[in-house]
């Protein structure tokens, strides 16, 4: 089964990688609505597509099935997020076994958000951090390719920027093969960042994600939860979209198309898409930016 960071390493000179993330739905209505998006973008053909956990690990399992499911049955490398949240080490272990022996090889290792209370409790004999979880991933011998998660805009719970790139070079020291960072809307921000991290001596590939704009309170919410900024004028065009959904499609993409070029001008080795398990938008920005290559 490949492995994500080949990937990485093998496109480095040819071209970039892209991917595509999918969140958990929370009814069966949902569920169609996930598999319907896949269905479309799979003509895209995606380098791999990723699926994440629901709030405070709350669904592990399924997880793992649509992880199988979109490997198996559309034939897409999937790499399954594992978080921390809720589970010793024993059932860590488990469910590692469990992953290996349905296919999956990729895993993107992570703390994960904390419950609905917003306190972070490390479970009974169980991580507090992510490098923990990589470091007891590597020893168990499994051959998964592990991501880590990184913030250009440093992360919310992080005391100061020099702690948070310290605990980012712990995660790589412990055995992660690729970063995946969390959304951000300044390019400067995140090429800054990369700058930082190589002089910390983090050599991995860094990947930028990338979350494309389909309402107005979706910005908002996830700015707020992630600390990202969104600059001025687009926020200010986002706003004057108003209800005009197919206004505010024509400046994501347009926003959107210009961050990723310029990314991929600056040497990212790829763009990984927070699609929110829907397919227009993203279609129509990657098909532009294939173009160019």
């Amino acid at each position: 089964m490949k492995k994500i960071s080949e990937i990485y390493s093998n496109a480095s000179t040819k071209r970039p990688v892209f991917s595509f993330e999918f969140f958990p739905p929370k009814n069966p209505e949902g569920e169609s609505r996930l598999f319907q998006t896949i269905r479309e973008l799979r003509p895209m053909k995606p380098d791999f597509v990723s699926v994440t956990y629901g709030a405070g690990g709350s669904t592990r399992e399924k997880t793992r099935q649509w992880a199988k499911s979109i490997q198996e049955d559309y034939g897409i490398l999937t790499m399954a997020h594992y978080t921390c949240v809720g589970s010793s080490r024993t059932e860590i272990e488990t469910a590692l076994t469990e992953l290996h022996g349905i296919g999956i090889r990729n895993i993107m290792a992570l703390r994960g958000d904390p419950p609905q209370d917003g306190v972070f409790t490390p479970p009974v004999d169980g991580f507090t951090h992510a490098s923990e979880l990589i470091s007891f991933v590597r020893s168990r011998g499994l051959d998964f390719c592990l991501g880590g998660a990184c913030y250009p805009e440093v992360h919310p719970e992080a005391v100061s920027a020099e702690k948070d790139l310290q605990h980012l070079k712990e995660k790589v020291d412990a055995g992660a093969d690729f970063l995946v960072s969390q959304l951000f809307f300044s390019s400067t921000a995140f090429l800054n960042f990369v700058e930082k991290c190589r002089a910390a001596g983090i050599g991995l590939p860094i990947v930028p994600g990338i979350m494309p704009i389909t309402q107005l309170s979706q910005v908002e919410r996830f700015t707020k939860m992630t600390g990202c900024t969104i600059p001025p004028e687009l926020l200010e065009n986002v706003q004057s979209a108003g209800d005009n959904k197919e206004k505010l499609m024509e400046i994501s993409a347009k926003f959107t198309i210009k961050q990723c070029r310029e990314l991929l001008d600056k040497g990212a080795p790829g763009i990984h898409f927070y699609t929110l398990n829907q397919s227009h938008v993203t279609m129509e920005i990657l098909k532009s930016i294939r173009a160019d290559f």
